[in-house]
């Protein structure tokens, strides 16, 4: 590792994303200019009843990546402790979206929990949109399902996808 790489600074954006949502875009695109390196990671084993697999949510996340022209950010997929992928890949930071007080409580809980394991690695809380302020991927999933129109709250890509898979 040269001393360019000692001094990047990478951030984890973990989640589910099942699906990926213009809000979780739009913390990828502005946690990218934070940072020089932003690691979208899927969780590769949630215990949620999810609709896309995981290899699924990965490509829709690259996709709109390369969409969306972000050169610094890359997606991989984890299945263990969080702050144990953070420190494998290098990262100083995780990257965390809120769009109300309970998102707040649950990540404020987690963040306390993820310093006492890793005080080495900074959660960054970044405030949704106001367009987003609603707008949660089992909210969406819910809506569509029962046919509702959920076009503006998802990347063209994702919306293809969850029509694909819902039969609509």
């Amino acid at each position: 590792m040269n001393d360019e790489e000692k001094h990047r600074r990478i951030a984890v954006y973990p989640g589910s994303f099942d699906p990926l949502t213009n809000g979780h875009l739009d913390i990828a695109c502005r946690a990218s200019q934070l940072f020089d390196t932003l690691v979208v990671a899927v969780y590769a084993f949630p215990a949620k009843n999810l609709l896309f697999t995981v290899d699924e949510r990965l490509s829709l996340w690259q996709e709109v990546i390369a969409a969306e022209g972000l050169t610094n950010v890359r997606v991989e997929k984890f299945a263990e402790l969080l702050v144990t992928y953070v420190r494998s890949i290098g990262g100083q930071a995780i990257i965390k979206g809120l769009r109300s007080p309970n998102d707040f409580e649950a990540e404020f809980q987690q963040g306390l929990m993820n310093r006492k394991l890793a005080p080495e690695i900074e959660t960054v809380c970044l405030l949704t949109n106001l367009q987003n302020l609603f707008v949660s991927s089992s909210l969406l999933k819910e809506v569509a399902h029962l046919g509702g129109n959920v076009t503006d709250m998802l990347p063209p890509v994702v919306m293809r996808a969850l029509q694909h898979k819902l039969g609509t």
